[in-house]
Order: C-alpha cells, then structure tokens, then sequence
C-alpha cells in the first residue's frame, strides 16, 4: 500500500508520515518544488534523517507566479498557499502509478485546506485516495506527540531553512521587489524536524 505523502520536513508532515508507516503502509515522501530554490534538500535531508525514502516533484513556475499574483492582489498569502497546494495535489494525482496521496493538514488548519466538497472531486476526478493522518487531532495533541518523538528546531518563518511552499513564494515576491514582511504574518514561526529523539530512533 504505497503512498506519496507531502512533506517539507516540518513537524506535522513527519507526524503524519510517522503515523501512517504504523498503520502498515509503504510511505514515500515528496517535496513539492518549482525550480526557483533549492529549498528540497532540507526535507530530503529530515528524511534521510527519519529513514524514509524521498523524491523531489518539480512543477511549472507558472503556478508559483500566478500565486504570486494573488499575493500581490490579496496583500495576505493565504488563498496563495491553497492554490498552490490544489495544483500540487491535482499534479501528484494525475501521476499514473499513484494511488493514494497524504499530507500533514490537521483540523485546527485555514490554509492548505480540502474540505469536503474538494476532497471527493480531488478522489472521484484522479481515482485516488486522499489520506489524512491529522486531520482529528489538534495542535496541543500535536505538539505533545511531536515533542516526544522528534528534535525540532522552531524559528520564524524568515530565518528557518525549510522546504515548504512558502519559501519559494516569498523568493519570488523579493525578486519583485516586495518585501514578503508586507505579505506574510511577521514573527511567524514554523518548525522543521531534525531527527528522532534517541529513544525513538529504531522505530
């Protein structure tokens, strides 16, 4: 039971993988890139890090510039980020030898988010399974799961090396000579597992 899981190497998308390697499935770890940075290798190396096998998906530039926009229209980046992460989903799943695909959105989240109007057309329209592991549980239950089995690193969001959409979004804004601060939420702060906690470290 292979799936292709999205992961930036944050906290929530290795929880995510974590939980559906112990349901028995055969877990591959993608990273969602345009070709703009090379802001992947952080999650391959968490993955390398966490022991599972890794793979770099680039897509077109075009829908990073087309969120840009939206970016640049909406002077916040949330519908952005769920544009960008519907086109990812809709790419992975049109692949031919995919059939079930996962991420780490949980329920507390705005953006990315599929409810369930999108979830089924995303399922009916590619013949896929949408699968996700956090999708009952809540920060705090997140937080404490993830602090007992990983080292986590947490910075705000402009100073942590991580491989999520954001990092090439805001790229693309300064290459435009917008300074993503005026865009984005100032002092957010994101995570990016680093390992296991030694106590973990043979599961």
């Amino acid at each position: 039971m292979e799936v292709y899981h999205f992961y930036s190497g944050g906290k929530d998308s290795s929880l995510a993988a974590y939980i559906l390697r112990q349901l028995g499935y055969e877990v591959k770890l993608i990273t969602i890139n345009f070709g703009v940075l090379d802001s992947w290798k952080y999650a391959k190396e968490t993955a390398e890090a966490l022991g599972f096998p890794h793979e770099v998906i680039f897509l077109d530039r075009e829908i990073l510039e087309e969120a840009a926009e939206m970016c640049i229209r909406d002077s916040h980046p949330s519908n952005a980020i769920q544009f960008i992460h519907e086109k990812a989903l809709e790419e992975v799943a049109k692949l031919r030898h995919v059939e079930r695909i996962s991420d780490g959105t949980r329920r507390d989240d705005r953006v990315p988010f599929l409810d369930q109007r999108k979830t089924r057309s995303l399922e009916d329209r590619f013949n896929v399974q949408y699968i996700r592991p956090l999708l009952g549980l809540g920060y705090r239950t997140i937080r404490e799961l993830t602090e007992k089995l990983f080292v986590v690193e947490l910075k705000e969001s402009e100073k942590l090396e991580k491989s999520d959409y954001e990092v090439e979004l805001r790229h693309l804004l300064r290459e435009r000579g917008i300074d993503p601060l005026t865009i984005f939420p100032k002092r957010h702060l994101q995570s990016r597992v680093l390992g296991w906690k030694k106590e973990k470290a043979h599961l």
